[in-house]
């Protein structure tokens, strides 16, 4: 066990006759700093009552007159904080608990205090549930009533892709983990309690063999080194999985020996690519691709269908969750078997090719030519006849149909984050579809251009939201419009 799963918590030792309820264990003090108070300033510790949360999960709470802004804190508490004043904003980090909520648990992961992946694992469940029901409620509130979220049985090992970065240690020591929060420190971790558990064995296999050999993790001030990242995929139905290594140079020393001390402690990877990234950049994949073992792909059964999988494909990391999202939306589409349908930014055609088993017809838009191509393969592989994939801007394609006098009787979008453009929403108004499904990984963006289709003959006719991605902030939602006749 890590020193890190060793070290205990600090009880208050202010009323000590409090029930055991209202003593709260401290944040654990190995948390990464959040940085030094401005030149000049000290951090101020103060005593706050919590009244609400965030759309991010923080807690909200007022200090002399102003807001602030809490991680871990939970309406109800209160708890000593620390303030620093930087600019004109208040940083505020939580530094005990004085009366605990009901909802507080203790975070199963051992790492949460520093990840920032997760924000939301000192709530229980059924609190994580609440906030994300009335987060959805409040934005969606213009529109009409949601419906009660999609839960998931089991809210860990969802993720079926992961990315690991590798480093050295103080003492030069290999690790490999995520980075801290809005930091490029490496917590060294052997455990991610979202991941798929077999992914961050092999993670832990890569570590072993790269301290028995002389590969070496890439170092970015000095540019030396090999390993970059390591991303894998995992087949969640199928089973296949995927081992990709982002080095920043193709001269693989060592490559079969590799190749072969992997598999044979995990003989069920069914691919291995090396991907060559020398750019000092966010972006973790870079262009150049070579496949060491295997055919570079693998292939996963999503709603009935087989998809293959590449490094770069995007494809929905909690299939679980997706087969309740994507049901609903096929539900929301109201499809009789003739219906032309458009599946705007349509990817590797998942959800087009859920959708043509019970339209008429299927056209998806995508701007992205690799996913294009992707769809068209998936198309293939499924013997879908009814489903044609373009490479192209959907809103042009839309307006271009609409000039034409050509129809779509549904429009099913799934947008990035950001959300769609204006020019975008005005080319479903041109062609006039008599139902939209709009599918969103943002709600904040969704209700923005639910606003817009509204305001040019829409009405909302039902808001589905779904936890696609429990114990962090976010949640998906799908929301049906039909033509205001």
């Amino acid at each position: 066990m890590s020193k890190r799963k060793k070290q205990g918590y600090k009880k208050s030792k202010k009323n000590t006759n409090r029930s055991e309820k209202s003593v709260v264990k401290q944040p654990p003090q190995h948390r990464p700093p959040k940085g030094k108070p401005p030149r000049g300033q000290k951090a101020v510790t103060a005593e706050v009552t919590c009244t609400g949360l965030t759309d991010e999960g923080k807690g909200v709470a007022e200090w002399k007159g102003r807001q602030l802004e809490v991680p871990l804190l939970l309406p109800g508490e209160k708890a000593k904080v620390s303030v620093i004043q930087k600019g004109r904003f208040l940083d505020a980090e939580l530094k005990e608990v004085i009366h605990s909520a009901e909802e507080r648990v203790d975070p199963p992961c051992p790492y949460y205090y520093e990840c920032g992946g997760c924000q939301l694992q000192h709530m229980s469940n059924e609190a994580q549930t609440g906030f994300k029901q009335k987060a959805i409620d409040t934005l969606m509130k213009p529109f009409g009533k949601p419906e009660p979220i999609f839960t998931m049985d089991h809210p860990y090992d969802y993720r079926n892709k992961s990315h690991t970065t590798f480093g050295l240690n103080h003492k030069r020591q290999v690790i490999g983990g995520l980075y801290a929060q809005n930091t490029h420190e490496i917590i060294p971790m052997d455990r991610c309690l979202i991941h798929d558990p077999k992914a961050d064995e092999i993670v832990e296999s890569i570590k072993d063999y790269m301290r028995n050999s002389k590969m070496q993790p890439y170092n970015e001030d000095t540019g030396r080194g090999f390993l970059r990242h390591v991303l894998i995929k995992v087949g969640k139905v199928s089973g296949e999985i995927m081992v990709v290594l982002v080095a920043a140079s193709s001269e693989f020393k060592g490559k079969n020996n590799f190749v072969k001390s992997l598999r044979k402690a995990h003989p069920d990877i069914t691919t291995m690519l090396l991907n060559v990234n020398k750019r000092d950049t966010s972006v973790v994949l870079g262009d150049q691709e070579q496949v060491i073992f295997g055919k570079g792909t693998i292939t996963d059964t999503l709603c009935g269908l087989e998809f293959e999988i590449s490094a770069k494909s995007f494809y929905q990391i909690n299939p679980v969750q997706t087969e309740k999202l994507y049901g609903k939306a096929i539900e929301m589409a109201g499809l009789t078997g003739n219906e032309t349908v458009i599946d705007a930014y349509c990817g590797i055609g998942t959800i087009g090719l859920v959708a043509s088993k019970s339209a008429g017809k299927v056209i998806g838009v995508e701007v992205n030519k690799d996913a294009v191509r992707d769809a068209i393969r998936n198309s293939k592989r499924n013997g879908v006849k009814n489903a044609r994939f373009y490479q192209g801007d959907a809103g042009e394609f839309m307006v271009d149909m609409a000039a034409r006098g050509e129809k779509a009787d549904v429009v099913i979008m799934d947008p990035p984050r950001s959300g769609s453009d204006e020019a975008f929403l005005s080319s479903v108004v041109k062609l006039k579809p008599k139902r939209v499904v709009y599918v969103s990984c943002n709600p904040e963006t969704q209700a923005r251009d639910l606003k817009y289709l509204v305001k040019n003959g829409y009405k909302v006719d039902g808001i589905q939201p779904v936890d696609m991605f429990p114990q962090t902030y976010h949640v998906e939602s799908v929301a049906k419009l039909v033509l205001d006749v």
